[in-house]
């Protein structure tokens, strides 16, 4: 539902890009389940999420993965990263960013978006188009 949410309100992406992509990489993709949800994620569909409702990849992140454990094993750039950052490692200071090997924008990527700002421009496309 995190990546559902960030491609289709965040990035205002179609639900049936990220679907597709899905149902290419998943090992065990069961067709409805897969289009079902992202259909509800994307607030389209007979059983669909309110529109307003978007999630925040951050406070996910820290919900699910409070120790950033899942991240460490799989983002091999972040695996030093402090666990007080580990979900934004972002704002972790240069000298910090230096001290455990992930500068961003060299070893890791900047944000492409800042959540609190297209969650605005999300919620006033959708109260649009009402």
């Amino acid at each position: 539902m995190i990546v559902a949410s960030f491609l289709t309100k965040d990035l205002l992406h179609n639900w049936q890009l990220g679907e597709l992509y899905f149902m290419q990489q998943l090992v065990d993709g069961d067709p409805a389940a897969n289009n079902g949800g992202w259909q509800w994620t994307a607030g389209v569909g007979t059983d669909a999420a309110p529109y307003f409702r978007i999630f925040n990849p951050i406070l996910q992140s820290k919900k699910f993965d409070p120790k950033g454990q899942f991240i460490r094993q799989w983002i091999p750039e972040l695996s030093n990263v402090p666990t007080q950052n580990i979900h934004e490692p972002w704002s972790m200071p240069m000298d910090v960013q230096q001290q455990y090997g992930c500068v961003i924008g060299k070893h890791y990527p900047t944000p492409i978006v800042d959540h609190a700002i297209v969650k605005d421009r999300v919620m006033h496309a959708f109260q649009l188009s009402s």
